[in-house]
């Protein structure tokens, strides 16, 4: 007998970790997978704040835990999978939410770039091998990375003419490219052990820290005629994480408003 649709978007008895769970994608992400009844953990490169972040998500009426993790650092790492593996002896749903952003223009420093492939790339495949790997061993899992747009498609230099801020920034279209073929390779890799991996890409998120002359430009170029909010990604994350799309794999979603579509 096929069971009812809605239960395959249940969460109910699965351990999930958010990285970088307490910025504006990260932290809708956490709440939607507490709220479908995942054991949800997010991280934070703060130590000082995981009671307040804990706290915060408690407001929201879910309970998340708050772990500090360096995606910079291997032995984090190491250290935040020993404490998941201890806790709960298993992990279902990765979220590689985390993202560092260490440049501001092209003409930063080399440093600047050469650590956010550190952190960005090589910390993302640190994360993404310790925890599937024992996804692959217990037989299944979800991976999700969250890219952007800007893995998409090229910067937009007339969304911020006249603005003060700027879209150039090498690194974060790398890092956002580069993520989309890695989902393609990390889903081909796992997939014989019942792994998947799939990529959201999301557009311009609004927040009170965005200028309303900015809204209302980008919101123009997208087919839904507004920038994304505080709740948009969160269907998307809980389908990607449940077994309503058991059979999808390799894939990158759009979650743009039409943005890349037009």
């Amino acid at each position: 007998m096929i069971r009812n649709v809605m239960e395959s978007f249940s969460l109910q008895g699965k351990v999930a970790l958010v990285t970088g769970g307490a910025g504006l994608y990260g932290r809708q992400i956490a709440i939607a997978l507490a709220q479908a009844g995942a054991e949800t953990h997010m991280t934070t490169r703060s130590g000082e704040k995981l009671a307040e972040l804990e706290r915060s998500f408690a407001d929201e009426g879910v309970a998340v835990t708050a772990l500090r993790f360096d995606q910079e650092r291997e032995e984090s790492v190491d250290e935040l999978r020993d404490r998941i593996m201890a806790e709960h002896g298993r992990i279902d749903i990765l979220v590689n939410n985390a993202v560092a952003r260490t440049m501001s223009s092209w003409n930063d420093p080399l440093e600047t770039f050469d650590r956010s492939m550190r952190i960005n790339a090589t910390g993302l495949f640190a994360v993404t091998r310790a925890f599937g790997d024992i996804m692959a061993e217990r037989g299944g899992g979800s991976i999700i990375n969250v890219g952007s747009i800007q893995g998409m498609v090229g910067a937009d230099g007339a969304l911020y003419k006249d603005m003060g801020f700027h879209g150039f920034v090498p690194d974060y279209f790398f890092h956002k490219g580069g993520m989309l073929n890695f989902t393609r390779f990390v889903a081909s890799y796992y997939g014989p052990k019942n792994v998947r991996c799939n990529c959201v890409s999301p557009g311009g998120l609004a927040s009170h820290r965005t200028p309303p002359a900015f809204i209302e430009r980008y919101s123009e170029r997208t087919m839904l005629g507004r920038m994304a909010g505080d709740t948009d990604l969160m269907g998307s994350i809980v389908f990607l994480a449940s077994d309503a799309s058991a059979y999808v794999t390799g894939a990158n979603l759009a979650v743009d408003g039409g943005y890349t579509a037009k």
